[in-house]
Parts: structure tokens; sequence; C-alpha cells
């Protein structure tokens, strides 16, 4: 069962397993939600050792739904990284970043005067489906034992492989130029940011990713989700 629950959680609740779903901050890593989490376990329940896991990153700059997996449910993360996700966020036309989101300054500007509402919508449809996804080089994916990052941040270049991925739907929900507000249902592997940039070159015009939040992950939703806050005073 996942939580929200109605009564306390126990130390031997967490041991045999819990999902706990959390809304993560704006700017927290995962890896700082899961050891808070972990520390407010052990210290709470009095407990020396727990695992702790989340199924899935979020970069520090995107909020929402989070999945905590303690004690033996820690098995089943793999199975809920695979699952469907739904995303809701703004990409901002006429300007791009190293990174794909506002983590890095905009390096390049581009004109938008082009653009049309139509055009906007219709741009969707070449990243509806199967296709090919070349990741963000400021990603924590790992060549020849490094994270892609810390190339990147040394200005170094490195060869990156484009990888399948499947995009169910990609919804244009509101446009307010140079914003424009989206809603995206994809595969595990969809890298956000990396449409936003894509888009934005489908469009001429440049694009990054300046908001994003996880609203689903398989059947899991983040209204259900809880905050620190809310954790502790309810479930400890």
């Amino acid at each position: 069962m996942s939580t929200p629950m109605s009564e306390k959680i126990t130390a031997e609740d967490f041991k045999a397993g819990k999902i706990l779903l959390f809304d993560k901050p704006l700017e927290w890593t995962s890896f700082q939600l899961v050891n808070k989490v972990r520390w407010l376990i052990r210290k709470n329940c009095e407990i020396k050792k727990i695992k702790v896991g989340h199924a899935g990153t979020l970069d520090p700059l995107a909020t929402g739904l989070l999945i905590l997996c303690t004690g033996k449910m820690t098995k089943r993360i793999e199975t809920f990284q695979g699952q469907e996700k739904e995303y809701t966020g703004t990409i901002t036309l006429g300007a791009t970043t190293p990174s794909y989101d506002l983590e890095t300054e905009v390096d390049e500007t581009y004109p938008i005067d082009h653009l049309t509402e139509d055009k906007v919508k219709a741009a969707t449809k070449a990243f509806t489906g199967d296709i090919q996804q070349y990741p963000p080089v400021f990603s924590a994916l790992k060549k020849d034992g490094k994270r892609l990052y810390e190339y990147a941040r040394k200005g170094e270049n490195v060869k990156i492989s484009s990888r399948s991925i499947t995009i169910s739907e990609f919804e244009i929900t509101k446009i307010n130029f140079p914003e424009v507000s989206f809603r995206v249902i994809c595969s595990k592997g969809t890298y956000i940011r990396s449409l936003a940039h894509d888009f934005g070159k489908e469009l001429g015009s440049g694009g990054y990713l300046s908001s994003l939040r996880r609203t689903r992950i398989g059947e899991f939703k983040v209204d259900d989700a809880l905050s620190l806050d809310s954790f502790i005073n309810e479930y400890l």
C-alpha cells in the first residue's frame, strides 16, 4: 500500500517495506530527499539502519512526484522506474542554454516573430510516438566511468548516443510567447529537457525548459503525495 495512510508507521512497517509518495521540493536533489527521509525514519523510529531508495530521479529544478521505497519494498524500485510518466511544464522559446534548462545561462538567442499558435501545436506531432532522443550533456548518465555533466562542466566534448523513447501524448496547454505550457506522457528514459531543446529546434526558434513538474508515475499521482512536513506530522 502506498502512503498516505491513516495511522502512524512503525519501525517494523518501514523494514517490511513501504511505498512513500513525496512531492519533491524545488532545488532539492532526489538524493537529498531520500537522505532526509532516511534520517527522519531512523531518528523517529529509533532504527540504526533502514534501506530507502527512489524510483526515478527528478532534476533539482523540477518538482513533483518522487516514489520512495523502504525496506524490502526497495526490490520493486526497478518496476516503478519502468512505468509510464506524466509531466507538465513550460518551454521558453527564443533562446537556448547548454543544460537545456535554467541550470545554465542563455548562450544563444533566436527570433520568434515567425511563430504562430498553430505552428507550435503542429510541431508536437514530430515528437509523438517512438522516437530517437539524445540525452542532455548536462546529465548524470555515465560514459567511460564519468558522469556526462563532469565533461560538460569542463567544456570537454563527448559523443553521446541517441536512445529510443516513446512519447504517447504531447499536448500544448497554453501559449503566452515566449512561454509555452505543455503536458507530456512518456516512457522511461525520456529527458523532458531534451524534448524542450529539440522542440525549439524544430520551430527554428531555440527553446529551453523553464519549469517542470512530474504529476504521475504509473498509477501513482502527485495529488496523493506528501510534503516533508505532512510526513513528519502525520506518519512518524
